[in-house]
């Protein structure tokens, strides 16, 4: 059954916003209790540690390619694991999850720009109209139904941190269409190994010189949480999809984490439905929909080896 989820992208990539709208949240909730590099120095350990044991042969078997190619995997890790994730905590620290929401909402535009830039991918016009669409949904959500509430929003310093961290995500959803054709168990363990190895030093040196991390309930239930399903299996199913439909078919998926966190809310918090939710909820689903079916089909790229 695994393996038939594996062969079916688009509702992979509609897991990936689930998984991650949970991660959002945590980070902002922890925001207090766990320093930023900590928070993402263990989701990386605890992860690849968790993978370890099901990629070790793939990883071995995996080295030779990894040795000719550590070029294009060390700029893999460094964007999508280590500075990516690193920073949107950072930006939560004191940016409200709203605003990173908003700064996630742009990811389609900016994959768009990288993969022109590195693939020399361009937009069709499928593509581009599903994305604004699901643009205007999500601020419809995120703005309960007023859009002049996009004038009162306070902007923070962290929300420069939290479009660094885009357009560093959004640059490794491109470069992932140069992936090495390996295993994707071996592919996704080493990144997360040597991403987390590059954020090392600076884990060590918020250790010595930053505040205090607070090991309780909530923090280890987080640290698994981030670990295993917004890592791990995020990650798996994202770099899945791509593989198979490319970033720009895979991009107007982001969108849908608004849509999940605003679920999570009025499901597990007891949020009060309402009629904007309704509407924006059709306005992201039809832009992800127009843009998955009336965008051009991409070019065929080698696929990795399966796991």
């Amino acid at each position: 059954m695994f393996r038939r989820l594996l062969d079916a992208p688009y509702v992979l990539l509609t897991l990936v916003p689930l998984l991650w709208a949970g991660n959002i949240v945590l980070g902002r909730h922890v925001a207090g209790q766990v320093p930023p590099v900590a928070l993402a120095w263990f989701r990386w350990t605890l992860a690849f540690l968790i993978l370890l044991p099901f990629a070790w042969r793939y990883l071995r078997q995996d080295w030779p390619v990894i040795r000719r190619n550590m070029g294009v995997l060390t700029l893999l890790s460094l964007s999508g694991i280590t500075l990516y994730n690193t920073l949107y905590y950072w930006a939560l620290q004191t940016s409200p999850a709203l605003n990173g929401l908003l700064m996630a909402s742009v990811a389609p535009l900016l994959i768009a720009a990288w993969a022109f830039v590195l693939l020399g991918e361009r937009l069709s016009l499928g593509q581009s109209a599903g994305i604004l669409l699901s643009l205007v949904g999500v601020l419809v959500i995120l703005c309960r139904g007023d859009l002049s509430v996009l004038t009162g929003i306070a902007f923070h310093t962290g929300d420069i941190w939290f479009f660094v961290a885009m357009v560093l995500y959004a640059f490794y959803s491109a470069l992932l269409a140069k992936r090495p054709a390996m295993s994707r168990l071996g592919f996704l363990a080493f990144s997360l190994g040597w991403g987390a190895a590059l954020l090392t030093p600076a884990f060590v040196w918020e250790r010595i010189a930053g505040p205090p991390l607070h090991f309780n309930a909530l923090t280890l239930a987080s640290f698994a949480y981030v670990s295993v399903f917004a890592s791990v299996l995020a990650y798996l199913f994202f770099n899945r999809g791509v593989e198979i439909v490319g970033p720009n078919r895979a991009a107007p998926f982001f969108h849908l984490l608004p849509v999940f966190g605003s679920a999570l809310a009025i499901l597990l918090l007891g949020e009060a439905p309402h009629l904007y939710h309704a509407v924006g909820y059709a306005l992201v689903l039809a832009g992800v929909a127009a843009a998955t079916f009336f965008g051009r089909r991409r070019r065929a790229v080698t696929p990795a080896r399966s796991s």
